[in-house]
């Protein structure tokens, strides 16, 4: 999860040693910005069944909710009084495809068997596979930042074939909506590792699907988030225009009573759209009304909906604002921002924004700065196959044409020659 929680130390600790782990859950669920509802939603439970966890005090608690609530939320097991052990270590070898599919199912299993027991009523079948699923997906996720999209991509197209073989048991239409939302979150994620892949026709499949099965949930917002991922994928495909299309039709979907978050995240897709399609003033505009929304967000301290369950900060406006001056081939906006203190997130996200800084010191004539930059970008590339990663490094060395590059530019060259992922 994006959202940084201090475990060492302060309020958590506290109710850790005082034995009240529904407080140290309240505070890491808040930290991460996330509602009782969302939380909720991922471990099969209602929104007042949570209230309920997080008010017990130091009273007894059942150790599977305890441990399907610290999985999803990556609090240490310690903290809330169960063994460290519970949490599986993932050792891949690169070596051997099937002893890796073997250990990342087997990692995933592990993360995900606690959520089970976690729901309150043993009857609702549908909805004991509902919160399973979803939690095995959100565990994929967290695995994504840690592990090659190669890896994880087949172990997620069996999880899907999965949630299509138990969607199809389903005999009410209220089951059969909630597995639709749950395979859309999975479809999304698939798209997204089809995109880090290099592979664009499987990713706008896999989010076109996403999109579908949100519409069949009778879910709105859900369907607006698949509608924006999608619009977001085709602006930086190179789509602008696409994009803008998109992103107007997810506000569509949302009608006038859309949540600020939306709004907030959907001027920072205009903003890229517009960038990519060369129009630097509708950029402009787009960010500097995504930040006044985000600004307020941050002032309002008012956790987002789901499935906007990360907070949306002046941050993440300032990381697009780099990303679409990278596109528009503007340094100052580029390099006006502190860009080290942007590149947050997992290695790949890093990387991403390494070339677009990297970008910006071109456009600015600074050759060396750039390629250094950009080569600190390849090796994660390179370590995670990447091929989104990969391709936009070479869409950088495309940028610089000449006859005499320097040193660090052949360095370059030469370990980008022969990569084939």
């Amino acid at each position: 999860m994006g959202d940084v929680v201090d475990f060492q130390a302060g309020p958590i600790r506290d109710a850790s040693r005082a034995g009240d782990y529904g407080r140290v859950i309240e505070l890491t669920r808040k930290g991460r910005q996330m509602t009782q509802a969302a939380l909720g939603q991922a471990l099969g439970m209602s929104q007042s069944a949570v209230s309920r966890l997080e008010k017990r005090g130091q009273a007894s608690y059942s150790t599977d909710v305890l441990a399907a609530a610290a999985a999803h939320l990556q609090i240490p097991p310690a903290l809330v009084g169960l063994a460290d052990g519970r949490t599986a270590q993932v050792q891949v070898r690169d070596d051997d495809p099937m002893h890796r599919r073997t250990v990342l199912g087997g990692a995933v299993a592990a993360m995900a068997a606690p959520i089970l027991a976690a729901v309150p009523d043993t009857h609702d079948t549908i909805g004991g596979q509902a919160a399973a699923l979803r939690l095995t997906t959100s565990s994929y996720r967290r695995l994504d930042g840690i592990t090659p999209s190669r890896d994880l991509a087949d172990a997620m197209e069996g999880h899907i074939r999965l949630i299509q073989t138990i969607t199809r048991t389903a005999t009410g239409d209220a089951d059969r909506a909630r597995l639709a939302a749950v395979g859309s979150e999975a479809a999304s994620f698939a798209g997204w590792l089809a995109w880090d892949k290099g592979d664009h026709g499987s990713a706008r499949s896999w989010y076109g699907g996403a999109v579908k099965a949100a519409r069949t949930a009778q879910n709105p917002l859900l369907t607006a988030y698949q509608i924006g991922t999608l619009a977001q994928f085709e602006a930086h495909a190179g789509n602008g225009v696409e994009a803008l299309n998109l992103a107007r039709r997810a506000r569509r979907v949302l009608g006038e009573q859309r949540p600020a978050v939306a709004d907030a995240w959907l001027m920072t897709v205009d903003a890229l759209g517009y960038a990519v399609a060369g129009d630097r003033r509708g950029a402009d505009r787009a960010l500097v009304e995504s930040r006044t929304a985000a600004e307020a967000l941050t002032a309002e301290q008012e956790p987002p909906p789901w499935p906007w369950v990360f907070s949306f900060t002046p941050d993440k406006v300032a990381a697009c604002r780099v990303t679409c001056g990278a596109r528009l081939g503007l340094p100052e906006w580029v390099l006006a921002e502190d860009v080290e203190a942007l590149t947050t997130g997992d290695a790949k996200q890093r990387a991403l924004l390494v070339l677009d800084i990297a970008a910006g010191h071109l456009a600015g004539g600074r050759v060396e700065a750039a390629f250094a930059l950009a080569s600190r970008a390849l090796e994660a590339g390179l370590q995670y196959r990447s091929g989104r990663i990969v391709e936009r490094a070479r869409a950088l060395r495309r940028s610089l044409t000449t006859a005499s590059p320097p040193r660090v530019v052949r360095d370059f060259d030469e370990r980008l020659h022969g990569v084939y992922l």
